[in-house]
């Protein structure tokens, strides 16, 4: 009896084995595969991390395909649309490269294609002092403080703010900031991005006197208007003219350098004399 049923009960385990293995053939046989192919199209990206003023190389690109219509507008197809060309700005690895980061063929690469028109890169000499400790890296805003006498003698020499908010271009041969959070870069030459009137002011407040950069917060897009500091002032044997509060008369744009030069001339310092009962007010010159 006991054989009987393990007899039934094997031959129940067979007989279902079989039958779940041959639907399993049965539908794997007989099942269609579905592929879908979805229309791309090329488009030429970075295969590496390119600095600004860089030259595109063969090596520098790649070519993926993007859904298509999904390809951002400006986009290149061919590699042989982009070698050669000047970047105006960063491109970071697998980014599409646009013609509105490209120089244009004639421009040619380095620093050139990367000043916008209407604008002049001039470079000035700078020390350890002048150029803030090292902080004053490309990309962030200076103020530019000239120090000099109009008539070479030294109770006229005057402090004044002549430039404000100018972009640093280049700091030595470099138009990128450090990658490690912008840390400190000693350098000797810092190139400044200037209109050619101010250019005029800064080559002249160069060479006259001496030059001083004011490092200021990039979100700062003020310009106030200073009266300047003459010795006597800061010595504190004169008084000084009261700090302007207005700002300059025509606004500039955010980012646009403004020229400090224009503004109404200072005060000269006064000095009061007592004489007995009355009192007088001279103007040292």
């Amino acid at each position: 009896m006991r054989n009987r049923i393990f007899a039934v009960l094997a031959i129940a385990v067979l007989a279902g084995g079989g039958l779940a293995y041959g639907t399993y053939n049965f539908v794997n046989n007989n099942q269609q595969i579905k592929t879908v192919s979805t229309p791309t199209q090329p488009v030429v990206v970075a295969s590496a991390d390119l600095q600004i003023g860089s030259e595109i190389k063969a090596d520098d690109v790649q070519v993926l395909n993007f859904p298509s219509g999904q390809a951002p507008q400006g986009a290149f197809s061919s590699p042989g649309e982009v070698v050669g060309r000047g970047l105006i700005v960063p491109i970071v690895k697998n980014e599409p490269i646009l013609v509105a980061k490209l120089a244009s063929k004639e421009a040619g690469v380095g620093l050139p294609p990367v000043i916008p028109a209407g604008m002049r890169a001039v470079s000035v000499r700078v020390n350890e002092v002048i150029g803030v400790a090292g902080y004053v890296l490309p990309g962030t805003r200076v103020d530019v403080v000239a120090t000099a006498s109009p008539t070479q003698q030294f109770p006229d020499t005057v402090s004044k703010v002549v430039l404000a908010n100018v972009q640093v271009l280049t700091a030595g041969t470099r138009m990128e900031q450090d990658q490690e959070g912008g840390k400190p870069m000693q350098v000797t030459v810092v190139t400044l991005l200037v209109t050619p009137e101010q250019a005029e002011t800064l080559a002249l407040a160069s060479t006259e006197g001496k030059i001083q950069l004011a490092l200021r917060n990039p979100l700062d897009q003020g310009a106030p208007q200073t009266p300047g500091i003459r010795p006597a002032v800061l010595l504190g044997t004169a008084r000084g003219a009261a700090p302007a509060k207005s700002v300059a008369s025509a606004k500039p744009r955010p980012g646009q350098p403004v020229s400090m030069t224009g503004a109404q001339a200072p005060a000269l310092p006064t000095v009061e004399v007592i004489r007995g009962a009355k009192r007088e007010t001279e103007v040292i010159r």
